[in-house]
C-alpha cells in the first residue's frame, strides 16, 4: 500500500482503535461461553480488532507476526478451556464484517475509486486469512499435544506396577495387549524394577480374556529381558481356557513359572522366603 493510500485510512483507523472496546463488546456472546470466559473473549476481540486496523498500515511481516502472538494465546486457553475451535473462526469472521463496512464507509467519506478501495481492503483480508491459518493451526498443534500428554497419562496407567514388598513388585495386566502396549510393559517392568530395585516381578493376566501368540511372545520377551537384569518374572492368572488356548497355539511354557491366580503366586514367594511378608 502507497503512503497516500495509507493517509487516507488515518481518520477510521483512528475510529477502529478508539471504539475497539465498544465494537468488542457489541457483539453478543456465544452461549457457550460462560461468565467467567465471558472477559476473557472481549479482550481476544480487541486484540484482534488492533490487529486488523494495523493491517491497515503495519508491513505484512509486523501484521504476521502479532497475528501468530494472537492465534497462540487463543488457541492455547481455547483447548485448556475445551472450547471448539469454531469459536475463534466464528470471531474472526465476524470481525470480517464489521471492520470491513467501517472501511467501507470510510472510502465512501473519503470519496475513493474501485481501485484505491481494493488497494485498501487487500491487505486487510489478508490479514483476515492469516489470522484463520494461524489459529487453525495453533488449536490442532495444541490440541494434538494435549492429546498425546492424555494418552501418555492413560498408557501409564494401564500398566502399572505395583511394589507389594521390598522386593516384589506386581504388574496387573486388563484388558488386549496390542504392539504399542507391550512394548510400554516392557519399558515400565525394566525401568521401574531397576528403580524399586526388584528381585521379582509377577506378570498378572487375570484381567486379559484372550492370548494369542503375538501377546505370548510379547510376554515371554518381557520375562526374557527381566532375566537379563537379574529380575525373576512370574506369570500369575493363567486361567485354564488360556492355558488350552496356548496349548493349542504350540506355545511352550518351559522355564517360566506360572501360577493360576495371584495369590497363590504371592503365597509361593512366602514360602520360598519367609522374610517376605506380604
Amino acid at each position: 500500500m502507497t503512503a497516500a493510500k495509507s493517509g487516507t485510512l488515518k481518520p477510521v483507523m483512528a475510529t477502529i482503535l478508539e471504539q475497539k472496546e465498544q465494537l468488542a463488546r457489541a457483539v453478543a456472546i456465544p452461549s457457550e461461553i460462560g461468565k467467567g470466559v465471558s472477559e476473557q473473549l472481549i479482550t481476544w476481540r480487541m486484540e484482534l480488532i488492533e490487529a486488523y486496523a494495523n493491517s491497515l498500515s503495519q508491513d505484512f511481516d509486523g501484521v504476521t507476526q502479532n497475528l501468530g502472538k494472537w492465534s497462540d494465546q487463543v488457541s492455547e486457553q481455547l483447548v485448556e478451556l475445551r472450547l471448539p475451535l469454531n469459536l475463534a473462526l466464528v470471531e474472526i469472521s465476524e470481525y470480517r464484517q464489521v471492520i470491513g463496512a467501517m472501511l467501507k464507509n470510510g472510502a465512501k467519506e473519503q470519496n475513493l475509486s474501485f481501485d484505491e478501495f481494493y488497494e485498501i481492503l487487500t491487505p486487510f483480508n489478508q490479514a483476515v486469512d492469516q489470522a484463520v491459518q494461524f489459529v487453525s493451526r495453533s488449536y490442532m498443534d495444541d490440541f494434538e499435544n494435549t492429546i498425546q500428554t492424555a494418552n501418555y497419562a492413560v498408557d501409564e496407567l494401564s500398566v502399572p506396577i505395583v511394589r507389594v514388598t521390598e522386593t516384589v513388585g506386581v504388574i496387573p495386566i486388563v484388558g488386549e495387549i496390542d504392539t504399542k502396549r507391550a512394548q510400554l510393559l516392557m519399558e515400565n517392568a525394566l525401568t521401574q524394577g531397576e528403580e524399586f530395585e526388584l528381585e521379582t516381578i509377577i506378570l498378572d493376566l487375570s484381567g486379559v480374556s484372550i492370548i494369542d501368540t503375538m501377546v505370548a511372545h510379547q510376554l515371554f520377551k518381557v520375562i526374557n529381558s527381566l532375566k537379563l537384569t537379574g529380575v525373576n518374572g512370574i506369570m500369575s492368572g493363567i486361567r485354564p481356557d488360556i492355558v488350552q488356548t496356548m496349548v493349542s497355539l504350540g506355545i511352550d511354557m518351559k522355564g517360566i513359572h506360572t501360577f493360576s491366580s495371584l495369590h497363590r503366586a504371592i503365597q509361593s514367594l512366602q514360602l520360598l522366603d519367609g522374610k517376605v511378608n506380604v
